[in-house]
């Protein structure tokens, strides 16, 4: 069979019947990759011959009358994460020889379920762009268009889906690492509940992967179909065993609903801080229209929507906080030094960011505060509403940008130029108070770029949006492999 397009559940369903082997799909997914993988340049760690050793002991276990969740599934890792005795960099040069001894926990969870890893997948410097590109192994490209951005940071896992490298891939979601690439490239991702699924060892080198818990980051699937999404998550959910407990179950509680007709849904195509491209706007009119040819309940407002005004400026505080705890104390002090410069009067989203870099933990606690806030504003709206569509960024997929950083940089929103970091405010909306978000293909633009729009979910319903996720792919379709 031709698997190059196939979803991971179709190919466990051809191995469990004896019409392809682990094998015969792990070759094809080399041969697709040798062949193709030089002008998108998705896979920047090959381990093809560890791949071609776990596709053999799969097909023995298979013969023995093994089943696994992924057994004999090729698929691919996010560069970010560890994998013993092959590098992980985070696009830093310096780290380019650092060769962690042991896998990641997500790692060794797949590989226990039977994946075939057939390597790892290229990221930004640091994970700190919605581009992938870094010195050590250079620029991933979008198979729709070469010129343009795959997303980031989880870029080279989006690619790679595209390219037909494989059915599934593990990435991580901060600000929008998952749903922005997954949005560019026309894949499905699903950035689940925070905490939710254990991160040790998707950490940047040389850091010991330790059981620490993330206040924003999350590990999460990606996938070309949304059912592949939940089969993923299925291995990749459960806390860390160090700080809980190999005994420990976790259950997530079944979708709220199984057809289109019986969902509450709350349609968001504008936001006060984050102007939005036209064509991106009809991607979230695409699925709202679908739900109401279904009969189910769509509104466009809610007087329970927490103030997304606000939530844009935790996220920010939050994020940002988080990212410049680590900065060495000069540069903390010349941020200080720029900081007490500032307007009081100036509220402007750069002076936010600097803001929040200067945070003190009496600052950050009051942050906090504000976010437990919008979290009961979030519950509040979730028992009247089973989840919200909405974009993921303001335009499709834009042209490749090295020369500026994210705080310099412009992006074009219908003919009119906005700051780039204006669009934050829709990554973030799921990201600040810790939401399950899905990330859908809605359609195209009209140069023919992916669209797609994020559902995001009450917490720890999980489930939830990924199955509305599947009822809409069933209604509008999903993924198109690029001509």
């Amino acid at each position: 069979m031709e698997s190059s397009f196939s979803s991971a559940a179709d190919l466990l369903a051809a191995l469990r019947a004896g019409e392809v082997t682990s094998v015969e799909l792990t070759e094809e997914a080399i041969a697709r990759i040798e062949r193709d993988d030089k002008v998108i340049n998705a896979i920047c760690v090959p381990d093809f011959d560890n791949a071609r050793v776990a596709a053999r002991a799969a097909d023995q276990a298979r013969a023995r009358g093994e089943d696994r969740p992924l057994l004999g599934i090729p698929m691919t890792v996010k560069e970010s994460y560890n994998i013993a005795g092959l590098p992980t960099t985070w696009g830093m040069p310096q780290f380019r020889d650092y060769l962690p001894a042991e896998d990641a926990v997500q790692v060794a969870r797949v590989k226990a379920a039977g994946a075939v890893v057939l390597g790892k997948t290229n990221v930004p410097f640091m994970l700190q762009e919605w581009q992938s590109f870094n010195e050590i192994y250079g620029t991933t490209n979008n198979p729709w268009d070469h010129d343009r951005t795959p997303g980031g940071s989880s870029g080279g896992s989006a690619a790679a889906l595209v390219a037909g490298f494989g059915p599934l891939s593990l990435g991580t979601d901060i600000a929008g690492s998952l749903r922005v690439p997954a949005h560019y490239c026309g894949v499905y991702a699903h950035k689940p509940t925070v905490g939710l699924a254990a991160i040790r060892g998707m950490i940047p080198p040389p850091a010991p992967a330790l059981p620490v818990e993330h206040d924003l980051a999350v590990v999460g699937p990606m996938a070309r179909t949304a059912r592949d999404l939940t089969l993923l998550l299925d291995v990749m959910a459960g806390p860390d065993p160090l700080t809980r407990g190999v005994a420990y179950e976790l259950r997530l509680p079944p979708a709220r609903h199984e057809r289109l007709a019986d969902f509450r849904v709350l349609v968001l195509d504008q936001h006060p801080l984050s102007p939005t491209a036209s064509a991106v706007r009809a991607g979230v009119h695409r699925v709202a229209d679908a739900l109401i040819d279904e009969g189910a309940r769509v509104e466009r407002h809610s007087a329970l929507l927490p103030d997304l005004r606000e939530a844009v400026t935790l996220f920010t505080q939050l994020l940002v906080s988080n990212t410049s705890a680590g900065y060495p104390a000069e540069r903390y002090e010349e941020i200080r030094t720029k900081f007490a410069g500032l307007s009081p009067d100036d509220h402007s989203a750069s002076a936010t960011w600097l803001r929040s870099m200067a945070f003190s933990h009496r600052d950050w606690m009051a942050a906090n505060n504000r976010r437990e806030l919008h979290r009961q504003g979030w519950r509040q709206l979730f028992a009247e509403f089973d989840a919200v569509v909405c974009p993921i960024t303001s335009t499709p997929a834009f042209r490749h940008d090295h020369e500026l950083g994210l705080g310099e940089r412009r992006i074009d929103i219908d003919g009119v130029e906005h700051p780039f970091i204006d669009q934050f405010g829709w990554v973030g909306l799921a990201t600040m108070p810790g939401l399950p978000a899905t990330a859908i293909p809605a359609g195209r633009s009209p140069e023919g770029l992916p669209v797609g729009v994020q559902l995001i979910g009450p917490m720890f319903e999980d489930r939830t949006p990924l199955r509305l996720a599947e009822l809409l792919e069933q209604k509008i379709g999903g993924f198109q492999a690029p001509k």
